[in-house]
């Protein structure tokens, strides 16, 4: 089986410990789920983003006032 040796700073061994015992992992198994999750948490946000734009128009017709200021389209040729 493959395997990485990686080099931590003194400072970042803590935090590292300390987010692998609040989930209940040591932390070999810790870094090793971290690796794994981010390619499948990439491909959800992608997906995620595909279909908000899909349905973008519908929920901005439906509720426009949650539409942000910046992306707001100007009724008429004279506003400004």
């Amino acid at each position: 089986m493959p395997s990485l040796n990686v080099s931590f700073e003194d400072e970042e061994m803590p935090g590292l410990r300390a987010a692998a015992a609040a989930e209940g992992k040591s932390l070999k198994q810790y870094l090793h789920d971290l690796g794994v999750r981010e390619p499948q948490r990439l491909q959800f946000v992608a997906g995620a983003q595909t279909w908000a734009d899909k349905l973008r128009g519908e929920f901005d017709e439906q509720f426009p006032e949650e539409i942000p200021p910046a992306s707001r389209t100007v009724q008429g040729a004279d506003a400004a």
